[in-house]
Parts: C-alpha cells; sequence; structure tokens
C-alpha cells in the first residue's frame, strides 16, 4: 500500500490536509528555536537523506512554523506579481514555494507512523487542523486562483499532452475541487469542516494505534499457544519483554481482523480469545472511534454536497480513474458473486473437515466460526497440497527474499543493482539503507528497508518516499518501505510465511514506482496518481513472488542453503489459488463497507450508537454477510478510509489488479521475465508518474483497455476448482 496517512505533496499542496487565512500570517519564527535546526537547510547527505542522527522532536513544531510561513511569503510574492500571469511565474512558482515545510512534513509524517513518541502524537493532533488551514489558505486564495485560472485559459499555449500541460491541469482542477470557485460565505463553511476533519482523522489513527497496543493478549504458560513454532514463540517472548512482561508470552494485535497466528493455535478457546480482541478495537471503552466515524461521514457529505456533488464517493470518484460510483460498484459486484460462491465451497469443505474430526474424537461438532477459518483452512489446505507453511517457512529467510528475490528481480527486468549503506545515519538500529544504481552503474536512488513491527509503529506495510524525484530541484528519490513482521528472539532466523514474501514484493514495487520515476515536477512524480492506479505497479511486481525462476533463485533453507525440493515448490505455486474465495469476499466487504459509507448524503449518516448497525446492514444489503467471512477491516480500526487517504477507494486495489495482471499475461505473452520488458513498462508506466491521464498511460503500454478475466483467472475464480 501506498502511505497509509497524510499523503504528502510538494509546493503549494505541501500537506493535503487542508488553513485560514489568518492562520497564515502566523506566529512569527522564534529564531532562537530555529538556529541549528536540521530542517533549516536542505540535507548535505546522499539524496539529501535526512539527518536522522540530528533530528529530534523538539526540532518538529520550530520547522512547521517556519515552514508555514515562509510558504506564505511566497505565495503573497506570486498574488503580488505585477507581471501578467504566466505558468512561469505563476505554476511553476507554485510547484518550488514551501521546500521546508517539505522536508519536514516529510520526515514527520513518515515517523509518527512507523517510529512515534508521545510528543509527536501530541505534534499531530496541534499541527493536524493547522495544516488543514494553511492548505486551505492557499488553495482558496482568490488573487492566487484568478492567476491560476488566467494560466488556465491560454493552456492551448502549451503542447497537449506534454508534462507542464499536465502540471497546469492538475493544479487548476486541485483548486476548483477544493472550493475556489464557491462564494466566501461557502468557503469559511469548508475551512471549519476541513479542520474539523483533519483533527477527527487524526483522532482516529492515534485511538487505533493505542486500542491495538491494548488489545495485546499475555499468556502465563507456552502450552496455551500450542501449535507455534519455535520462532513464533520467541517473537511473542521477545514482545512480553519489551513490555515488561518477563516470563511472558505477548500475543500482539495485526491491523487485520483475523490474526495470522490463528492459523497455528490449536486452543480453540484461545483462537476465540485473540479474534475477541481484535474486533473489539476502538468500538467502545477508553478507545472508541465510534463518534468520530460517525461526524467524519457527516462531515464528508456535507462537504460533498457544498461542492456541488451527491456524496463523498462522486466527489472522490471524479478525479478518480473509475470516474463514477456505479462503476465501482459494478467491478465489486462483479467479483463478489465469484467470491462468495467460491468462499461458500470452501466453508462447506472446512465445516465437512470439521464434523469428520469431531466424530472421530467423539466429540460434539461445532459451526464453522471466524476464529476457526484459517486454522481449519490451513488443514484442508495441508490434506489438499501435502504441504503446511510450517514446512515452507525455513526456505523463506527474510534477507534471503529481499536480496535473492525482490531485488534480483527488480535486476533482471530494470538491470538495478544495490549496495547496502551502512555509512548513512536511520531512525532506528535495525533499519537498512541500500543505494540503487541503473544499469548504466549511475546511482538511481536510496531504498530504505523497515521490516519490523513494534508499539510504536502503525500496522500494516506500505511505502513512502522522504525525497520525491524531480528535475526541477535535481532530487533522486529516497523511499521506504515498511513491513510489520514479528521480530524473533535473538539469534533466531526471520522466516516468512509466503503471504509476507508476497507483500515484501508488493510493497517493493511501490518503491520501484517512486525510484524509477523521470519528471521534471514533483506534484506529478512517481506514486502521485490516482489511488486506483498507485497500487497497479505494486500488484504487478507481487507476480515474481510466485515466478518459478524467480522463486528458484531466493527458495533456499536458511540453514543449508539447499533450494527448495520441486515437488514442495510446485505444491506452493499451485496451492497459491488456494482460500481465494475467502479472501476475496474479505477484501470485497471491506471495499463495500468503504463505498456504503461514503456514497449516503449527510441526512442518512448514522448516530455514533448506530455505526456498528449501519456496517451489519451494508454487508447484508450487499449480499456479502458470510457469518465465517468477516470484513479484513471492521469500521472503527479501518485506517484507510479514516485516517488515510482511501476513503471512497479502497476498491483501488480491485481496480488496480485488474491493470496489474492484465499486465502480467502481456509480460507472459511477450516472453516473461526480459529486460527488454521490462524497459518498456519503465519507458511507458513507471517512470511517467502522473505525466499523463494514467488511464491513458496504462492503454498506451498495453495495447487497450483491461477486463477482469485475468484477475479472476489468477486467483483461480475463474473456473471450477482443480486439485494437484
Amino acid at each position: 500500500m501506498k502511505a497509509l496517512g497524510f499523503r504528502m505533496a510538494v509546493g503549494a499542496f505541501a500537506i493535503t490536509l487542508t488553513m485560514q487565512a489568518d492562520a497564515m500570517d502566523a506566529t512569527p519564527v522564534d529564531a532562537s528555536a530555529w538556529a541549528g535546526n536540521p530542517f533549516a537547510e536542505p540535507s548535505a547527505l546522499s539524496f539529501h537523506l535526512p539527518p536522522f542522527d540530528r533530528i529530534a522532536d523538539h526540532h518538529y513544531l520550530p520547522a512547521f512554523e517556519a515552514g508555514m510561513v515562509e510558504q506564505r511569503r511566497e505565495i503573497e510574492a506570486i498574488d503580488r506579481n505585477p507581471e501578467a500571469p504566466s505558468f512561469a511565474n505563476t505554476i511553476v512558482a507554485l510547484e518550488r514555494s514551501g521546500r521546508i515545510l517539505e522536508r519536514v512534513s516529510k520526515v514527520f509524517f513518515n515517523l509518527n507512523q512507523s517510529n512515534s513518541s508521545d510528543t509527536t502524537l501530541a505534534i499531530e493532533k496541534e499541527m493536524a487542523p493547522r495544516l488543514a488551514a494553511h492548505d486551505d489558505a492557499i488553495l482558496l486564495d482568490p488573487a492566487l486562483f484568478a492567476r491560476v485560472e488566467a494560466v488556465y485559459r491560454q493552456r492551448s499555449s502549451l503542447p497537449e499532452g506534454s508534462e507542464a500541460r499536465q502540471l497546469l491541469d492538475r493544479y487548476y482542477t486541485r483548486f476548483v475541487r477544493a472550493g475556489a470557485r464557491l462564494a466566501p460565505a461557502e468557503q469559511a463553511k469548508l475551512r471549519a469542516m476541513n479542520e474539523q476533519l483533519a483533527t477527527l482523522g487524526t483522532d482516529f489513527r492515534q485511538t487505533v494505534l493505542k486500542a491495538t497496543a491494548d488489545a495485546a493478549i499475555a499468556f502465563d504458560q507456552a502450552a496455551d499457544l500450542d501449535g507455534l513454532s519455535k520462532e513464533e514463540l520467541g517473537a511473542a517472548a521477545e514482545a512480553a519483554a519489551a513490555r515488561g512482561l518477563k516470563g511472558k508470552w505477548l500475543v500482539t494485535i495485526e491491523n487485520t481482523t483475523i490474526q495470522p497466528l490463528l492459523a497455528h493455535m490449536k486452543n480453540r478457546a484461545q483462537r476465540k480469545r485473540i479474534y475477541r480482541a481484535s474486533i473489539a478495537r476502538a468500538s467502545g471503552g477508553a478507545n472508541d472511534n465510534t463518534v468520530a466515524i460517525a461526524r467524519m461521514i457527516k462531515l464528508r457529505a456535507e462537504r460533498a454536497r457544498l461542492l456541488g456533488y451527491q456524496s463523498h464517493a462522486a466527489y472522490v470518484l471524479a478525479d478518480a480513474n473509475a470516474g463514477t460510483p456505479q462503476a465501482v460498484n459494478t467491478i465489486l459486484k462483479q467479483v463478489a458473486r465469484a467470491g462468495v460462491s467460491r468462499a461458500t465451497r470452501e466453508a462447506a469443505a472446512i465445516q465437512k473437515l470439521i464434523d469428520v474430526q469431531a466424530k472421530a474424537a467423539h466429540a460434539k461438532t461445532f459451526t464453522l466460526q471466524p476464529w476457526d477459518w484459517v486454522f481449519y483452512a490451513e488443514q484442508v489446505r495441508k490434506a489438499e497440497y501435502n504441504f503446511d507453511e510450517a514446512e515452507v517457512k525455513p526456505y523463506f529467510d527474510l534477507d534471503r527474499v529481499l536480496q535473492d528475490g525482490v531485488f534480483f528481480a527488480a535486476n533482471q527486468l530494470y538491470g538495478l543493482t544495490f549496495k547496502e549503506r551502512k555509512d548513512l545515519p536511520t531512525y532506528r538500529p535495525d533499519v537498512r539503507v541500500f543505494e540503487v544504481f541503473d544499469s548504466d552503474g549511475s546511482s538511481l536512488a536510496l531504498f530504505l528497508a523497515d521490516f519490523f513491527s513494534r508499539d510504536n509503529k502503525q500496522g500494516g506495510a506500505w511505502m513512502d518516499s522522504f525525497v520525491d524525484q524531480s528535475a526541477l530541484f535535481d532530487c533522486k528519490p529516497v523511499v521506504v518501505n515498511n513491513l510489520n513482521i514479528r521480530k524473533p528472539a535473538a539469534g533466531q532466523p526471520v522466516l516468512l510465511t509466503f503471504d509476507e514474501v508476497t507483500t515484501l514484493f508488493h510493497e517493493f514495487g511501490h518503491a520501484l514506482h517512486g525510484m524509477l520515476s523521470k519528471v521534471e515536477y514533483p506534484t506529478l512524480s512517481g506514486t502521485r496518481v490516482p489511488n486506483d492506479f498507485v497500487e497497479y505497479p505494486s500488484q504487478f511486481n507481487e507476480m515474481w513472488a510466485r515466478e518459478p525462476a524467480v522463486m528458484a533463485h531466493f527458495a533456499k533453507h536458511y540453514q543449508t542453503g539447499a533450494a527448495m525440493p520441486k515437488a514442495l515448490f510446485d505444491k506452493v505455486l499451485a496451492a497459491q489459488k488456494f482460500d481465494q474465495g475467502y479472501a476475496t469476499t474479505e477484501y470485497i466487504e471491506a471495499a463495500m463497507l468503504d463505498q456504503s459509507w461514503h456514497q449516503i448524503g449527510p441526512e442518512q449518516a448514522p448516530a455514533a450508537d448506530q455505526v456498528m448497525t449501519f456496517e451489519a446492514s451494508a454487508l447484508h444489503k450487499n449480499g456479502i454477510a458470510l457469518a465465517a467471512v468477516p470484513p479484513r477491516y471492521h469500521t472503527p480500526y479501518f485506517l484507510h478510509i479514516f485516517a488515510g487517504d482511501y476513503e471512497a477507494g479502497y476498491y483501488s486495489y480491485l481496480w488496480s489488479e485488474v491493470l496489474a495482471r492484465a499486465t502480467g499475461n502481456w509480460f507472459h505473452s511477450h516472453g516473461g521475465m526480459t529486460r527488454a520488458n521490462g524497459d518498456i513498462l519503465r519507458a511507458k508506466v513507471l517512470s511517467r508518474g502522473h505525466t499523463q491521464n494514467t488511464k491513458a498511460l496504462f492503454e498506451a503500454f498495453y495495447g487497450g483497455a483491461a477486463n477482469a478475466g485475468p484477475l479472476l483467472e489468477y486467483r483461480g475464480l475463474a473456473a471450477p476448482d482443480h486439485k494437484p
């Protein structure tokens, strides 16, 4: 996933949070607090890597203050320019503005997701509404919009299809969508809404972070965790020790509804206990998000109406590839039918196994429940494909997967090579830095790898950037991948599940999109594309985790170095279509929940005490309320849509996967993993950022529009199940 949380942009759009005009004339910068601040000047390190060894929490507020003051002065200079508005003195000038704010924002919001402290969480709460006001003061500045509009009227002077023309179009569109055409009274309402939404989103994210940490369960006896591997038990012991619970085992909660450890835990009562802890997060008690959810949904709907749209979904999708809620609903329903049909068959097979085992043990059978599915599905997979995860994990050592899998594929496709840099500072000792070299040997980018979970790190996996590529500022990209792998006990290997292997390839696909960018203007750089396109390169890159030539290169035993036996190798590949009914349905449930929340008007927004009732009703209305298959995220901890920028956009993973699987078919029909094919994708898509309409970019590469057929085939949903 791309940058869950506050997505940063460049120039006048330095923060997509949205600042009343008087706030921009803000507080003068305290010179003594600003002196020696590491954000005052561009970093002198390679690639302008932030000087993490010099940055402390007390540097952020002065840098935000100075950055806002600087940018306001730059905007005023554009407003007061006596020359006629032009692309150079208005649009490029906007693009050049806000460099201090850009530097501090990149570091702060990245680290506040991956390495937060009580201080940074407090700063986030203070700054969210102020930055929202700052953004509004730019986007709702009538003199500035008059200049932008004047340049836009003369857009025919810029070549059709040029990067400059696209930059102008993006600026004009953003101003209009931000309310630049509204009357002053309506703009005042909009400013107030934006500030409230910024605060509510911050509160939501911080509540989920705390609720997730608090939901961890301590076990006094390892016997309660029977079924976990030695490495998993070691990680649980380490997690307990980190919280001062020596001699105990701590199961921490991941951001998804179903916890991965449930696949191995034999004790049904303890599985239920962990599941209940997961779904109870942020829906009551001290950590409750329902009030924030109800308020956010109503505010978003009211804001959409103010801007002239029927719903928040209509507003969001008008600037996405999908275009309309109807287009999103159509593809979700199409895939839902296949997913639910397959999931129903999978549930029947699991229930049959439960009944058979109960009969053999002379015990009472029970009905399949959500906390049972992954445990028994693992047994079904073992029976059908004759292997289990414990047999496979020794072949997926993290470092080997990274270097001999992820990096190897990037080398084969794009000619990239990687060298670890231990001379550069990081924000934590276990964060790794790699310099990336292009096929001609020139330095291309820096790649940071932050792979381990911790209490002060947001759940999930994501990519973001500390520096965006742009020729305008002569900047090469610095990107980071975040995962949440449980750190094992000292001396034990870091062994991955195949799902985690796939996640590593997925996030590196985002990283490639950022690192291979070759554009002039930072607003159009890398992953700054619509959400329903940004997941396309990452989901395409997932396919190489399954590619036999790549898998053979990294699937080697961590102790002996022996290659995974071909028979096991074949079973792992064949099993990738197993349980896809479940995986597809849990995702579709979440995507439909997102649309249900955002396709309503303000008059339909539920009160806080009706939030969970609304959720249940939405699942039933869409025909996807399977008792044993809960949504991947329940509403109170659905970070993507309430604290990220995926609201009305969670469908993007599916929409992008249609493009990704079509691209996979294209590669295989054109000779597979070759430099020639990689260079075509790089030249036509990965290097282009948002320099052109992204639908046009894809179709220029692919030769036309994609359909869902390759996706359904990839997931094994297009035809009856086949056993190996």
